[in-house]
């Protein structure tokens, strides 16, 4: 599923393993936007971070190997 935009506070679920990750970050570099995410519920650090770059498509933007745990609001 993706979400019409990707926004910091958004919780993402990983493919396979169901772990859950929140967005800490969102920013542009280059041509690419990437998302900076954090497994959720643990202290911050760098092995608990990931950064994704995000993809876009007709629906709206995606993280690959990540799946949108929230329904969209409003």
């Amino acid at each position: 599923m993706a979400a019409r935009k990707i926004q910091v506070g958004q919780v993402w679920k990983k493919e396979g393993t169901g772990e859950e990750f929140l967005v800490t970050k969102v920013y542009s570099e280059a041509l690419a936007t990437y998302a900076m995410l954090s497994k959720a519920g643990e202290s911050e650090g760098a092995d608990n971070r990931l950064r994704v770059r995000v993809e876009r498509s007709a629906e709206g933007q995606t993280l690959p190997g990540f799946v949108f745990a929230q329904e969209e609001v409003g």
